[in-house]
């Protein structure tokens, strides 16, 4: 690879980075060439990039963006390395464990997450970010916790309204 190739390949991971707050690191050196195009075909089917790249070239689009707020994910770098890139927090974490179910197997491995700012280390961690609510899920329950209180008072109302005899105004 020549290094015109190499700052290029850097380039490219720099914007995928800067365009993502989400993304895993796996490990996928065991699964056949039939397995990735699998794991890439699930990816592509949830929205979620896949992209493979040497180690030493993820280490250096990290450090050129932000070497401190990506330290934790450096230990990470070893082996062969695929990227999982999404909008969704959790649906990369979904597709690897749906992908060992399919195949009975252990692979890919997830060496590590970076969660919105959050670094999430070694494959044990995959199960809870299995359970990561995503932000539209948080506001949906946030909403449904405000809206609670008042159909009670609304329904208390109508209730008393009922048993005096009155009817409730209709608009």
């Amino acid at each position: 690879m020549t290094k015109d190739q190499k700052n290029e390949v850097i380039e490219v991971l720099k914007g995928k980075f800067s365009q993502y707050n989400n993304f895993y690191v796996t490990d996928t050196e065991s699964l056949t060439v039939e397995q990735v195009g699998k794991l890439r075909r699930a990816c592509f089917n949830k929205q979620v990039e896949m992209k493979v790249a040497k180690n030493t070239l993820i280490k250096k689009a990290l450090e050129a963006l932000d070497s401190q707020k990506y330290a934790g994910m450096y230990d990470s770098l070893h082996n062969v390395t695929a990227l999982m890139f999404s909008d969704n927090p959790k649906e990369p974490a979904l597709i690897i464990s749906s992908f060992r179910k399919e195949s009975n197997g252990e692979k890919p491995v997830m060496k590590a997450a970076f969660i919105n700012g959050d670094v999430y280390m070694g494959d044990n961690q995959l199960a809870t970010l299995t359970k990561i609510k995503t932000k539209n899920e948080l506001i949906g329950e946030v909403i449904g916790l405000l809206q609670s209180p008042a159909k009670r008072v609304i329904a208390a109302l109508l209730h008393n309204a009922e048993k005096k005899g009155e009817t409730a105004p209709v608009e």
